[in-house]
């Protein structure tokens, strides 16, 4: 008697939500969920070896945009680059980035923006080091073909961003 080959098990994030046509999208969201706790713990033990174990997932990443590209952030650049609907999160961060010495605030007219302080900067530089070392290394094992897939990754993850920022809008309506 011929062996029936298993059957393919779904990875789902709720199998009361999978149906048989929508179980696709419920593996993504297993798989964010899953990547999400990943990276958010990821940050916070990088920006520790880096010298900053106060800061939680959001005070970093609300540190890191505000170190990009060397120009001054307000709040709501921050939340709106980090779509970030709760903007008081997002001053708690600042408050606790500002009196870590990590960036510094000048009022311009009624707005406040934000910078990284020299401080800010080295452990930006202290952070990358470590980054550098645990995760890019890893990383560059097949730089050509994961560059290929990750920027692919990337663009569906954008992608699925509009399609859940919708579908909240939605929700909020009804």
């Amino acid at each position: 008697m011929a062996k029936q080959p298993k059957k393919k098990r779904l990875i789902v994030s709720s199998r009361h939500l999978a149906t048989n046509e929508t179980w696709p999208l419920s593996e993504v969201e297993f798989g964010l969920t899953v990547v999400n706790n990943a990276f958010q713990k990821w940050i916070v033990k990088c920006a520790t070896a880096a010298g900053q174990p106060e800061l939680n997932a959001l005070d970093v990443l609300v540190f890191h945009n505000i170190n990009h590209r060397g120009s001054a952030k307000r709040r709501i650049d921050v939340c709106f680059v980090l779509n970030i609907e709760d903007s008081h999160t997002v001053n708690y961060a600042l408050k606790k980035l500002l009196k870590l010495g990590l960036i510094e605030g000048t009022k311009r007219g009624k707005e406040i923006f934000y910078t990284p302080t020299d401080n800010g900067r080295n452990f930006c530089d202290e952070y990358k080091a470590v980054r550098d070392q645990c995760l890019i290394s890893g990383y560059k094992s097949d730089e050509s073909k994961n560059a290929e897939e990750l920027s692919l990754i990337a663009e569906t993850l954008r992608s699925l961003s509009g399609l859940y920022d919708q579908a909240a809008r939605t929700a909020a309506s009804l």
